[in-house]
Order: structure tokens, then C-alpha cells, then sequence
């Protein structure tokens, strides 16, 4: 397996529409793994396609090492359709691809989605919690979404110079990263 470098906060691909996934191919599988494998030598707990540059609907997560993940093995999902949203709830949120910055998300609590396996069999499943959380999350990034956005303009603002470092590359992390080609506004 192979880890993959996470792109940063100004890459182009945080911020594009992943496309649906038609049909899984051999190196599809192989992505999956990699993902998986970044993710986890990342310290992660969830990971899009968009996060390592691949414009693809494919997320992994693995809350089993988090205390609200006893019993809950590592999963793929592929094409989520977010079905139901119920209840909501603040919990502080951080991301691979923003390193550094946590900041309080107000996200559902309760949620049903479609989705495929890495076998390409379907699933109708309700998750709640952190499993939720961190699915809705990585939905977002699959969206062109990033966590910052549900912020305030004014919590968006306080975090502006941290931001412009991030975008530059200017971190302290324990993984390899993409840093943005684009100019700093």
C-alpha cells in the first residue's frame, strides 16, 4: 500500500464536485486501500477522494480507534445519497486538509443515506453520532464543501492568517501534503 499526500486548504480539487463512480476498476480497489492506508498514518477518521486529488465519489472512514467507535469496522462508501436528516447537534470539527484549525460544526444527528461498497452492492443505512458526523463531513468534500464553510463569516475572518499559511504550505504535520499552486488573495 501506499500513502498519498493530502492536499491542502487552496487546492482546486477541495473545492470541485467529485464525479459519480460508474463502474469500479482493479486500480479503483488499489485507491481504496491507499486511502485507507493514508488515512490512517494520518490520524484521520475519515477521508475523501478530493482530499488526495482523485475527483472520484469515494470515502473512507474508521472511527474504531475513537472512544464512540468500539465495534465499528472501517467501511467504504462510493455515490452517497444523503436520504434523511434528523436532529442536530455542535461538536468541534477538524480536517486533514486544514491542519491545525478545530472549530464547533452544527450537523445532524441522524442520518440515512444510499450508497455502494467497495463491491459495488447497494446499501440503504441510517448512521448517527460521530459516524454521522464524519460521513457528512466527507460528503461535503466530496461536494467542493470544506468544514470552514459552516462557519460564521466572522469565525472565517479570525481564521484568515491561519488560513493564508495553510494555503502556503506553512504547517507543522506528520504527513505529506499538496501545497496550493494558486496566488494568495
Amino acid at each position: 500500500m501506499t500513502t498519498l499526500p493530502i492536499y491542502l486548504f487552496g487546492n482546486i480539487e477541495l473545492k470541485t464536485v467529485a464525479k459519480k463512480v460508474v463502474k469500479l476498476y482493479p486500480d479503483d480497489l488499489q485507491f481504496i486501500k491507499n486511502m485507507f492506508e493514508t488515512m490512517k498514518n494520518s490520524n484521520g477518521i475519515g477521508l475523501a477522494a478530493n482530499q488526495v486529488g482523485v475527483l472520484k465519489q469515494i470515502l473512507v472512514i474508521d472511527i474504531s480507534e475513537h472512544e464512540d467507535g468500539e465495534g465499528v469496522k472501517p467501511f467504504v462508501i462510493i455515490n452517497p445519497v444523503v436520504k434523511k436528516q434528523q436532529g442536530s447537534w455542535v461538536m468541534e470539527e477538524g480536517c486533514l486538509s486544514i491542519p491545525g484549525i478545530r472549530a464547533d460544526v452544527e450537523r445532524a444527528e441522524k442520518i440515512s443515506i444510499k450508497y455502494l461498497d467497495e463491491l459495488f452492492n447497494e446499501h440503504h443505512k441510517t448512521f448517527s453520532g460521530l459516524l454521522a458526523r464524519v460521513i457528512l463531513h466527507e460528503i461535503d468534500h466530496l461536494n467542493g464543501i470544506l468544514f470552514i464553510e459552516h462557519l460564521t463569516s466572522k469565525k472565517r475572518k479570525e481564521l484568515r492568517s491561519e488560513l493564508i499559511n495553510i494555503k502556503k504550505g506553512e504547517v507543522k504535520i506528520n504527513y505529506s501534503v499538496v501545497v496550493s499552486k494558486q496566488k494568495l488573495e
